[in-house]
């Protein structure tokens, strides 16, 4: 069955992914490293791990199987959780793929190396009203897509 992962300390679509899930019936980790209010459900359940460098990563990335959901901007966990054949999703409804995930490394180097450098500021463009169109539209097509495969398979 598949489940859900959220790298929650910085997702700004938390209640998008709450309310998707619930409709399919399907378990939620939110994964922090520190404790947040979350809706009462029996399928959310709240993971706080150590504050350590990417602890909450970490935690992800050895509890994801294939066929489960990240949600995460995080483009190295995004690799982590391809390699083991999730579907990852980023805030804005921007899928990670075995196809993509090469370039935004590179890119993600590349910008850390400028901003250290000075060549370019630390900026994130705002969170639209868009983006969080987008990514429910995305959620629930993925999640679709995925109820029907594993259908196929247990046929």
């Amino acid at each position: 069955m598949t489940r859900i992962f959220i790298d929650a300390d910085a997702c700004p679509v938390k209640d998008e992914v709450y309310r998707v899930a619930g409709r399919h019936k399907l378990v939620t980790y939110v994964v922090s490293n520190s404790w947040m209010r979350l809706p009462q459900s029996l399928l959310i359940e709240q993971i706080v791990v150590d504050d350590g460098f990417d602890a909450a990563d970490n935690w992800i990335a050895e509890n994801v199987k294939a066929g489960d959901v990240v949600i995460t901007s995080d483009i190295p966990l995004a690799d982590r959780a391809l390699q083991k054949s999730a579907v990852v999703l980023g805030p804005t409804g921007k899928a990670f793929t075995q196809q993509s995930i090469g370039m935004a490394l590179a890119m993600r180097d590349l910008n850390s190396h400028l901003r250290q450098t000075g060549e370019i500021a630390g900026y994130n463009a705002a969170f639209s009203k868009k983006d969080r169109s987008q990514f429910l539209n995305v959620l629930e097509n993925t999640l679709q897509k995925l109820q029907k495969g594993r259908s196929s398979f247990d046929k």
